[in-house]
């Protein structure tokens, strides 16, 4: 049952995409450029093929130069990851929120703590960080460095 709905959903999307993994036996990895994500999302999405379960962030470290966001639609058991590759200098991707409205917050999480622009999001605004926190640091990037606690008062 699963790979006849990895079949379909591949189906959906064949010639759309640059190449694909199979991780796991019930998942298929799509690799995509930016360019690709909303084509690949309309289809997914128009035939009602599962749901988007989670977007999601990778890093593959400064001296990669690259970041990766990572789309999760869900079918019963069977998973298609759509992956895209971005520059970690520029990482900029179009917002899906047309296509899935519920997707506002996973961009919101991928733009806050990546620093990847969703260009054309419905709502930009911060969702965990504090209003104080300095733009340009993203948490979730591996060269974070998480800041000493304040030493405890001596009594």
């Amino acid at each position: 049952m699963t790979e006849s709905l990895l079949a379909q959903g591949l189906s959906l999307i064949e010639g759309k995409f640059v190449s694909q993994t199979a991780p796991e036996p019930n998942r298929i990895d799509l690799m995509l450029e930016p360019a690709q994500l909303l084509e690949c999302t309309k289809a997914l999405s128009a035939a009602r093929w599962g749901y988007l379960s989670a977007i999601t962030g990778l890093d593959h470290g400064a001296e990669s130069g690259k970041l990766e966001a990572l789309y999760h639609f869900c079918n019963k058991a069977a998973v298609i990851t759509l992956r895209v590759t971005m520059p970690r200098d520029n990482p900029v991707v179009p917002s899906v929120c047309a296509i899935i409205p519920s997707a506002t917050l996973f961009e919101r999480e991928l733009m806050e703590m990546f620093g990847v622009v969703c260009e054309g999001t419905p709502d930009p605004q911060r969702l965990f960080l504090p209003d104080e926190w300095p733009d340009g640091t993203y948490p979730l990037r591996k060269d974070y460095i998480v800041p000493a606690p304040p030493a405890a008062p001596e009594e």
